[in-house]
């Protein structure tokens, strides 16, 4: 009779580690009204929809700047003239935040880190521990913390939409209950530094003056000397 084989460890069934990474970006279209409505006020939403836009171009602007075998903005909305050339576009699927972000891995093969719209002040050197060669020899996940209790990156050796359904979001334990998630499943867990979200005027100040060269900070430069903010 041939032996039982000896169980495999969750963290050494999660699949190749050298496949391409895919780089996903979720974000809304920067349409005035739907857009950093908590920057309402005291900026216009038309002002809050430029800020959201001049983030969402810093975005995939680092996107492009860094290795990758895709680059993809999952998006809620239509594109505009903001959308550079070599990202795809593929829409958001139905369902509150959990279930989108779930929908945008359960869409890829092999690795994946996907980043949001609200940490302008992303850099290649912040998202270089996930892109090394050796990035998934010791991590089957990766966790971009933020300073507001969600989190602003989550990378995933084997992607699997049930690692996110389910967890509450947009609250001050949300990054805490996902990164719990992620251990509870068996997966080695490496974080990343921690970033402030832009979601108020006072942390898009903050943000800004962390990262002074980016199109966010002269965005927000310009509407501070038009409106003496």
């Amino acid at each position: 009779m041939t032996p039982d084989p000896t169980p495999v460890p969750a963290t050494q069934r999660l699949g190749p580690r050298n496949e391409p990474l895919t780089l996903l970006v979720i974000a809304k279209a920067p349409v005035p009204g739907r857009v950093k409505t908590r920057l309402t006020p005291p900026y216009s939403p038309e002002e809050a929809a430029r800020l959201a836009e001049a983030a969402l171009v810093d975005t995939l602007s680092v996107v492009l700047a860094v290795p990758a075998g895709r680059r993809v903005l999952v998006l809620d909305g239509a594109p505009g003239p903001w959308l550079p050339d070599g990202v795809e576009v593929v829409p958001q699927c139905a369902g509150g935040l959990d279930e989108r972000l779930a929908g945008a891995f359960g869409a890829c093969d092999g690795p994946a880190l996907l980043v949001g719209m609200d940490t302008p002040q992303v850099s290649p050197a912040l998202l270089a521990p996930v892109l090394a060669p050796d990035a998934w020899r010791t991590a089957d996940a990766w966790f971009g913390p933020a300073a507001d209790g969600g989190f602003w990156a989550l990378g995933l050796a084997a992607p699997d939409p049930e690692l996110l359904r389910g967890v509450p979001m947009s609250t001050p334990t949300t990054g805490a209950v996902q990164r719990a998630r992620l251990t509870a499943a068996g997966l080695r867990v490496r974080d990343l530094p921690v970033l402030r979200d832009v979601d108020t005027a006072a942390d898009a100040a903050a943000v800004a003056a962390t990262a002074p060269h980016t199109r966010f900070a002269a965005e927000l430069a310009r509407l501070a000397r038009v409106g003496r903010r």
